[in-house]
């Protein structure tokens, strides 16, 4: 229950504000769909999937998996209705990772406040932070593969030339899929066959690292 409890806030609080963070700058470019459904708000139980945000991370804690993800439920956008729809749409898919971004160099300068609590509490925040940091970072990244429906495929789609943007949004809905064949599955099959195949660490685990100790330097934790 403990253990719990220092992943719990920090993991629902990353996956639903960035989901909110899409919806309020969608709204600030022309499309007030998500702020009329209610969900351009702070409020985690107006995100929350039940599934990719409390099952799916309770499961791979449970688990001792090598790492945390989940999801929550995506924020509605009409691309249709931003002014300027290719351009604003780069916007709003960047807002999500940029939130988790955001929220992980907070949690590294609250770090400083631990050591003015009392050994108990100061532990149970400490946790906390640092899981808020490492799976924010986490979230930061792996939105940004450069893979539609991810961020970083619509930031792509947003930003390349037509001869290669619109084949590569093309593969929006078969984009999960082939992200999760490439992260989870293939490394599993190649385990079995004897090799070593570890792309989640490659595109996820080695930025991610970077990431985080960019973001300590910056904020003067050591």
């Amino acid at each position: 229950m403990y253990l719990a409890s220092t992943w719990i806030i920090p993991a629902v609080l990353a996956i639903t504000l960035h989901e909110a963070a899409h919806g309020y700058v969608a709204k600030r470019f022309g499309d007030d769909t998500a702020w009329k459904l209610g969900r351009v708000t702070f409020n985690p139980l107006k995100h929350i999937d039940p599934f990719g945000t409390i099952l799916l991370p309770g499961l791979l804690l449970l688990a001792h998996a090598p790492f945390l993800f989940g999801y929550a439920k995506p924020v509605p956008v009409q691309f249709g209705r931003l002014r300027n729809p290719r351009r604003d749409m780069v916007w709003v898919a960047a807002a999500g990772p940029g939130m988790n971004l955001l929220m992980a160099t907070i949690a590294a300068l609250l770090l400083h406040t631990v050591g003015f609590l009392p050994p108990v509490a100061g532990r149970w925040l400490l946790e906390n932070l640092i899981h808020a940091i490492e799976l924010n970072v986490i979230l930061a990244v792996f939105n940004l593969i450069p893979l539609p429906p991810l961020d970083g495929g619509r930031v792509a789609v947003g930003l390349l030339p037509n001869a290669l943007a619109v084949p590569l949004a093309r593969l929006e809905r078969y984009g999960m899929l082939i992200v999760i064949g490439m992260l989870l599955v293939l490394p599993v099959v190649a385990e079995r066959l004897g090799a070593h195949f570890n792309l989640f660490g490659d595109l996820v685990g080695r930025p991610t690292q970077a990431l985080i100790r960019a973001i300590l330097f910056l904020t003067g934790v050591h």
